[in-house]
Order: C-alpha cells, then structure tokens, then sequence
C-alpha cells in the first residue's frame, strides 16, 4: 500500500507515559482496560465489544461504554497491518512514528497495565518541535486510541523526511476535545518552539539569564564564542563575590544532553559554587545519574524551564512576552478519568 494510503492512528502511553518501555522497548502498543481480559473472545462486532464493557464495567455510562467498546474495537480490528502509529511520548518528548507489524496479542506479563497488544516497528522519532501546533493537537486527543485524520498528511511528511510544520488550519481543530490537559500541553508545545525557532544559541542564553533575574539573580554571560563550558555566571549580591555563585551552561538544542557534557561543566565548578545545566531538550539516563550523585549540581530541562518561565511570567521584560504572548485562563479540571 502506498504511503499516502496508509491508515494512520494514535496512541497515548498513560499520563505519565506508563506504557513507554513497553511501546518503545519491547516494540508493543498497548491499552489498559484490564478487566476485559483477552478481546479475542468476544464477536469482532461492536455491538458485541459494547455488551462485554457494559458487563464489566456497569458503573459506566451509555458514551462511556460507546467510546470504551469503539476504542478497544479499533484497535483489536480495524487496526491493520501496515496501518502507521503516532505516539507522542510523554516521557522522552519525541514523537514516534512506526508501522503495526503483527495481529492482537493478550499479554499482562509485559506490562500488566497494558495487555492489548500489537506489535510495532518504530520508523522515525522527531522531536515535538518539528509538528505544527495543530497536528499535536491533534495527537492528545483525549482518547487513547484513535485516528489521525486532519494532519495524516503532515506524519507522512515527517516519515519522509519533510518535517516543516505546517500552519493550523481554521475549523481542523475544532474536533479536538478542549480539555484542561490538552490546552496546557498546547501551551507548552508553543512556548518550546517559539524558544527553539527564535533563540538559538547566544540568544537562548541570554534568555536565561533574563530568567534567572526575574527569580532575584543578578548575572553576568559570556560574549559570543568560546566560553570555556560557561555561558552564565548567577549570583545575589551586586559584586558577585558573595555566596551562592551559580555556573551554568545552556543548550538550546531540541536533543537530549549527554554525561560527558554535564561532567565537563561541573568540572569548572568549585566546591564552594554550584553548576546549573539547562537545555531546552532533555539529559540522558547517564546525565541524570551522574548529576544525583552531585548536590551542587542541578539539571533543568526544556519541561522544567516552561514551569520557571510560567512562574516568573510576570517578571519578564515585553521583548520576551512579545515573543511569547500568554494570557491566563481558567478551564474546567477533570475530577476523574475512564480507566483506558
């Protein structure tokens, strides 16, 4: 079947990325619903799957068990192989895109929590960056299986390897559910990727420091160039001479900073200062490990620098909200979530 044929759909993890290892290490995706036992049983008809969730689970209303039974038929049988998955992971940031290599498998030895397996092989991983805001709309959809329809397109190109994020299109993100989550993770999305697109490099840095003044520090940063594996120095008092002393390094890559760069900052960092880290990717295992270990040392990826620019939103100069124009709202926060 043709690329541009291929059926494409969606995937969710958990929301804390429960499912990762078994999606991207064991190469499965899975649901939860784990009292419906294997779904090869029960007839490969709808009304058929809406019966078996209105039985084990009785609490849940007529939707609930429409919207349960759909998902869980889908992915039993109307998923097919060949058919390409998105899986935006919560855990590394990245969006996954890879092909369904076999049938429904029942497997809670794996992964407990997920026994509604199919086999994957994973084609490509982008960073969230690189989607257009309404084709990542589009992938936290509340449900946790689902079609991608409106930005199909969009997936294909980054499969071949055109990634250019395409303009929201008025009325396509309507169908999305304006859920509490969905709209914060929107936010987020947006505040990574105007970072990315507008401060790369020397830039970047001096958004930090502006940052770290809006939280009460004053700062000194490097000029362009060499820095020696010290972008900023932070300190309270006016003169710098007066404990904490702050060095930090900053990364405006999309991609995850590993030991060796982590180890060569604190390497410039005395027993008496403390090293900051920040890049607006992530670390590796390995960089995390080894920055636990050290207690002047502290690591701030792009997740945590989104939560300290919220934060001190307020603080920051126009030049900065101008590129990064917030209002605040209030949205409905779900109380309870169907298991699934």
């Amino acid at each position: 079947m043709a690329t541009n044929e291929t059926t494409i759909w969606g995937i969710h993890g958990g929301k804390t990325g429960d499912a990762d290892s078994l999606f991207l290490k064991h190469n499965r995706i899975g649901l939860g619903w784990t009292k419906m036992g294997d779904l090869s049983k029960p007839k490969g008809n709808r009304d058929s799957f809406k019966t078996a969730v209105a039985s084990v689970y009785p609490d849940k209303t007529p939707m609930q068990i429409a919207n349960n039974a759909g998902q869980l038929f889908r992915f039993v049988h109307e998923l097919k192989v060949g058919d390409l998955i998105v899986y935006p992971s919560q855990r590394d940031k990245q969006v996954h895109i890879g092909r369904v290599e076999g049938a429904y498998i029942y497997d809670s030895a794996k992964e407990p929590g997920y026994p509604h397996q199919r086999p994957v092989k994973w084609l490509k991983s982008l960073p969230r960056t690189r989607f257009s805001l309404g084709a990542l709309q589009e992938v936290g959809s509340a449900m946790s299986f689902f079609q991608v329809r409106n930005y199909a397109d969009e997936y294909r190109a980054a499969l071949e390897g055109k990634v250019e994020a395409q303009p929201v299109i008025a009325g396509k993100d309507d169908t999305v559910a304006p859920i509490a989550a969905e709209i914060e993770q929107t936010t987020r999305d947006f505040i990574v990727k105007e970072l990315a697109r507008e401060l790369k490099g020397h830039p970047f840095a001096e958004f930090v420091a502006h940052l770290l003044g809006a939280m009460g520090y004053r700062t000194r940063v490097s000029p362009p160039g060499p820095d020696g594996g010290v972008d900023i120095v932070a300190h309270k008092d006016e003169l710098g001479f007066e404990p904490p002393i702050i060095k930090a390094q900053i990364k405006s890559g999309e991609g995850n900073v590993g030991e060796p760069e982590v180890s060569a900052l604190f390497g410039k960092v005395a027993s008496s200062e403390f090293g900051l880290f920040v890049t607006l990717g992530g670390f590796t295992n390995q960089a995390k490990n080894f920055a636990k270990s050290k207690s002047n040392l502290r690591l701030v990826d792009g997740d945590e620098l989104v939560e300290l620019l919220l934060a001190h939103y307020d603080q920051l100069d126009s030049r900065y909200k101008g590129l990064i124009p917030l209002k605040r709202v209030y949205v409905p926060e779900p109380l309870e979530e169907s298991e699934g």
